[in-house]
């Protein structure tokens, strides 16, 4: 019987395996959005077993698990390691048509060299397998990614950060990976959430400014944006859920800041002039200094109330948003085009039913001698499948320039999720070598290489400065 992860993996014809093998295969990988521990990395932290590396914060294999009617116990609860992987275990045979299923096998056989399919019969020799190989020198979080040849990570970071691990790192002149931080003002803008004053204190306290009006929040804010800058954060994120644009004046968003203060419950209209004006401030902070804005939207969080009371956010009962935002979102970039002020911007949507309208809207703002200024960003989160890539992509070819997109990139939590890297690289060759077998592009392997090569690293380097 053949392996299941073979050197054709998904490469279904020549011309994609000449592609994947000859130029994609062995570039560099520019992780420009994840949600990696810096601390992980800069302890260089060793892990106790597979299941400690693979399942823990992964919310995707959670929910399959849950579908697959394990208990809870055994997936965020207090069962053993062991029994947790086992649990997935049990779970994978039932994957088959699930992306976790490809990625899953094919983390499998890079980094730990095994081609057994994992099931219940298998699990055990796996366990002692992958556990093996842990405890070898290389197994660390700097082994991992060095072996899957990362040359840029950044990370999700919260304005409030000391940065300590990102200085730490950069300091170790043994570790040639750049790790940044990126700045994710979300629970600042997040006017309505329980947190907020909490937070405001929070911001307070790290700053050093004592905040009692709005314009002290935004000096607040604006100190830490240098802070992120000079410890060279050159990019921000936002979860929009979903863009508003509601404007309103200096005085008109200081008494909505107030408001929420003194304990307040906000109107609909209160908050989302208050998100509208901060937004606007903090993409003229970037546009400033240079930064890239990334702006992911569309989900609805935290559905099952009784597991959020229990688990938490992140934890799996997110979904996709059927919000009408087009509106609120051009306008959001139209004013700060006006002013000359809008940044580069990335724009990631959880349902492909808005692929296009992002793809049309992206061109609207495209220009100032930037090679797409405005992108348009790789399947997120539901949509990082075979499938959601294609759609993804081929609504970027569709509507723009597939060559000047910036690629892939991780969202994990997990050291092993580099895998994903070749997955969309052979998915993106596969799907060029199937336009050249049906004469829709030209059978030009320099020409589609130099594209491919671009799409999988030249072009995040040259957009993101790096």
């Amino acid at each position: 019987m053949s392996h299941f992860i073979h050197d054709d993996f998904l490469l279904q014809n020549k011309p994609a395996r000449i592609l994947y093998h000859e130029y994609a295969k062995d570039m560099p990988i520019i992780d420009y959005h994840c949600h990696l521990d810096p601390e992980e990395i800069a302890q260089d932290k060793r892990y106790r077993n597979i299941a400690e590396v693979w399942l823990g914060g992964d919310h995707y294999k959670w929910r399959a698990m849950r579908t697959n009617g394990i208990d809870e116990d055994a997936i965020t609860g207090n069962a053993s390691d062991k029994e947790k992987f086992l649990k997935w275990a049990v779970t994978m045979p039932y994957l088959i048509g699930n992306p976790l299923y490809h990625w899953t096998q094919l983390e499998l056989k890079r980094y730990f060299d095994i081609d057994l399919l994992l099931g219940p019969d298998t699990a055990e020799e796996i366990w002692e397998h992958c556990n093996l190989r842990l405890i070898q020198p290389d197994f660390s979080a700097r082994g991992i990614i060095k072996r899957s040849n990362v040359e840029v990570i950044c990370t999700t970071d919260d304005p409030a950060d000391t940065l300590a691990y990102h200085r730490q790192i950069r300091k170790d002149e043994s570790f040639d990976c750049k790790v940044l931080p990126t700045f994710r003002p979300d629970r600042a803008v997040n006017i309505e959430k329980q947190d907020f004053r909490d937070y405001v204190e929070l911001l307070s306290s790290v700053s050093g400014i004592t905040i009692g009006s709005f314009s002290d929040y935004l000096a607040a804010l604006e100190s830490r944006i240098a802070w992120f800058h000079e410890n060279q954060c050159r990019l921000s994120d936002h979860a929009l859920e979903p863009p508003v644009f509601v404007p309103g004046t200096e005085k008109e968003t200081e008494i909505v800041f107030k408001r929420a203060l003194d304990g307040h419950k906000l109107t609909d209209h209160e908050i989302a002039l208050f998100k509208t004006r901060m937004m606007l401030f903090l993409g003229r902070q970037y546009a400033r200094l240079g930064w890239v804005m990334q702006l992911h939207i569309g989900t609805q969080r935290d559905n099952n109330t009784r597991m959020f009371e229990r688990l938490g956010p992140n934890t799996g009962f997110d979904m996709m948003s059927d919000y009408n935002y087009s509106q609120p979102l051009a306008q959001y970039m139209d004013t700060l085009d006006r002013n000359g002020v809008l940044p580069r911007t990335i724009l990631y949507v959880i349902n492909p039913r808005d692929n296009e309208m992002i793809a049309t809207l992206a061109g609207c703002f495209q220009g100032d001698g930037i090679p797409g200024k405005i992108q348009f960003g790789s399947g997120w989160w539901f949509n990082d499948q075979k499938d959601g890539m294609i759609r993804q992509m081929t609504a970027l070819a569709n509507m723009g320039l597939l060559s000047r997109f910036v690629g892939m990139l991780t969202d994990s939590r997990s050291f092993l999720s580099y895998a994903r890297h070749e997955y969309f690289r052979r998915i993106l060759c596969n799907m060029l070598g199937t336009w050249v077998v049906n004469g829709e592009a030209p059978d030009d392997m320099a020409l589609l290489g130099k594209m491919v090569q671009d799409i999988a690293y030249y072009n995040a380097k040259r957009y993101f400065k790096f």
